[in-house]
């Protein structure tokens, strides 16, 4: 943050790297890629002439195509494996050395080149980054029920503060998540790759509190992802170690649904069934696993939500709970069942299946 404020530079973190600069700052212009991304990163990224990669790998759901990705500009690629530079593509220059060791320098270099009066004004290029942050969005205020994910994890905005660490996974709530949540700290989205294990939310989320006792954390899972380890909240009862875990039920695999329409298919990826232990007159009767019950069982506390007004007052208990009972908390949100959220094959050719703003 201290080179790119230093230089005027604005700066597209990777996925793992999130929270670097905060999401409020002027020069971050959003994450770039096929699916956890956003409008105005990859437009920021298309525009540009001169990229510096620091410590990055060049992941193919960060480029898509090489040759999408690289036309039109140049690369300098720093990072301390050797093998890592020119494994995708070959930068014009390549720098072998450890991310903070290169940034030092880096730093010395663009003081002195501004203390000389020889370091170049990007003000305009900043400027026009910030603009398209400013209003390439996607939409997430809907009022729709059963509830559409965008919907919540606006909700999510609005509660926790920018001191929270959040925790999550692969699937279609991860890379919604990245969409439209916010991020403000580094090391504050925990996630394991952009293709992780699932299950790996619930044990990733008790490891962070029992690292550090005074972090706020929020783990993000879809209701696939929660159902694969959520045993393991037993450990975190035990143990004393809590957290809110928000999970997002719309009772489907859904990213591989999603992926499943380029063939026209719909095919044992759905989790729903009517469950004879709920009311048949309850929204959830039909999603199948009662996480309520079973939570409740492995001796945590949850609260379920269905209507977007809901959403506060129930992370408002969650809240209470943790504090009172000092165990995992469970906040599950019924989702509609389909919503397509937005990715493509290129970083130029993104699907948006949502009604967009400007």
């Amino acid at each position: 943050m201290e080179f790119a404020e230093l230089t005027g530079v604005p700066v597209i973190p990777t996925l793992m790297a999130w929270g670097a600069i905060p999401d409020d700052h002027p020069l971050m212009a959003g994450m770039c890629g096929l699916q956890t991304s956003h409008r105005y990163g990859n437009a920021t990224m298309l525009a540009s002439d001169f990229v510096l990669g620091i410590g990055n790998r060049w992941a193919n759901r960060h480029t898509g195509s090489v040759e999408v990705y690289t036309k039109g500009r140049k690369f300098v690629h720093v990072d301390i494996e050797p093998t890592q530079i020119g494994r995708v593509f070959s930068p014009d220059y390549g720098i072998v050395s450890d991310a903070g060791a290169a940034l030092r320098l880096f730093i010395e270099v663009a003081r002195e080149l501004k203390a000389a009066g020889r370091l170049q004004d990007r003000t305009s290029w900043a400027a026009d980054c910030l603009e398209r942050k400013q209003t390439l969005h996607r939409r997430s205020d809907y009022d729709d029920v059963p509830m559409k994910p965008q919907r919540v994890y606006q909700g999510m905005n609005e509660a926790f503060g920018p001191e929270t660490c959040y925790v999550s996974t692969i699937g279609l709530s991860q890379i919604a998540g990245a969409q439209f949540l916010h991020v403000y700290k580094a090391r504050n989205w925990i996630n394991c790759g952009q293709a992780g294990p699932l299950g790996w939310t619930v044990p990733a989320a008790l490891g962070v509190r029992a690292a550090d006792p005074t972090r706020r954390i929020v783990a993000l899972s879809g209701d696939y992802d929660f159902q694969f380890m959520l045993e393991e909240l037993a450990v975190g009862a035990q143990f004393k170690l809590p957290y809110i875990h928000m999970v997002v039920n719309n009772s489907y695999l859904g990213l591989i649904r999603q992926a499943q329409r380029n063939f026209d298919m719909d095919y044992c990826v759905q989790l729903a069934f009517d469950n004879i232990n709920l009311p048949p007159d309850v929204p959830e009767h039909g999603y199948g696993v009662d996480h309520v019950k079973v939570v409740e069982g492995l001796g945590c506390k949850a609260i379920r939500v269905h209507r977007p007004e809901q959403l506060a007052p129930a992370i408002a208990q969650a809240e209470t709970w943790m504090k009172e009972f000092q165990v995992p908390v469970v906040v599950e949100v019924i989702l509609e069942r389909v919503t397509n959220i937005a990715m493509g094959a290129e970083i130029d050719k993104i699907m948006e299946f949502e009604e967009e703003t400007a």
